[in-house]
């Protein structure tokens, strides 16, 4: 048997055992797949770099850890437990966008500093919140594109790793996509 048969067939014993409720399951595949959820939780935070988000992105991996193992949720496989993780942290990143801005803290002022390190352009607070919001409105009409969303802009999977996640084609994923920005398009244009 090959490393990655191994390793795969290791991590499918261990979201089982976290299935049935043993939290030394839940540690380990924690700690096995820290390295990604840390780099999911940087990019996350570069994403949001213009917001002025004070955080590291071991706390915000860490107070995702607690909010998962909190719900106690039931992960099938590899993708959703990424989808959740990602949107778990897109979540805590909101809350601390939404406490920043509230007037009793002194949230309509704006400290602006000028970033000559990147031309990237990062999108504003004002920017995220609606996708954000939208992205949840897909989540309760289509669960699963929603999810999509989720692990392409915001965990950076290639529609390959998504459609090896899903057991799907990649032109599948890529029509789903497609489907998925269309939906964004329209509520943002909405808004």
């Amino acid at each position: 048997m090959s490393e990655a048969a191994s390793d795969v067939k290791g991590l499918a014993s261990t979201l089982s055992a976290v299935e049935r409720g043993d939290s030394a399951a839940a540690a380990e595949l924690f700690a096995a797949l820290y390295g990604e959820l840390h780099r999911l939780a940087k990019r996350q935070l570069n994403a949001n770099a213009a917001a002025g988000l004070t955080i590291s992105a071991t706390t915000l991996l860490h107070e995702a850890y607690l909010d998962i193992s909190r719900r106690g949720a039931v992960f099938p496989d590899r993708g959703r437990f990424f989808g959740y993780a990602a949107r778990a942290m897109r979540g805590l990143i909101i809350d601390f966008m939404r406490e920043r801005q509230a007037l009793k803290r002194g949230g309509e002022f704006h400290l602006t500093s000028l970033n000559t390190a990147t031309g990237e352009e990062v999108p504003q607070v004002q920017e995220f919140l609606p996708l954000s919001d939208a992205i949840d409105e897909l989540a309760a009409v289509e669960p699963e594109l929603a999810e999509l969303v989720d692990l392409k802009f915001f965990c950076g999977f290639s529609f390959i790793e998504i459609a090896q996640m899903r057991h799907a084609s990649d032109r599948t994923i890529q029509r789903d996509w497609r489907r998925a920005r269309l939906y964004l398009d329209r509520a943002l244009r909405a808004d």
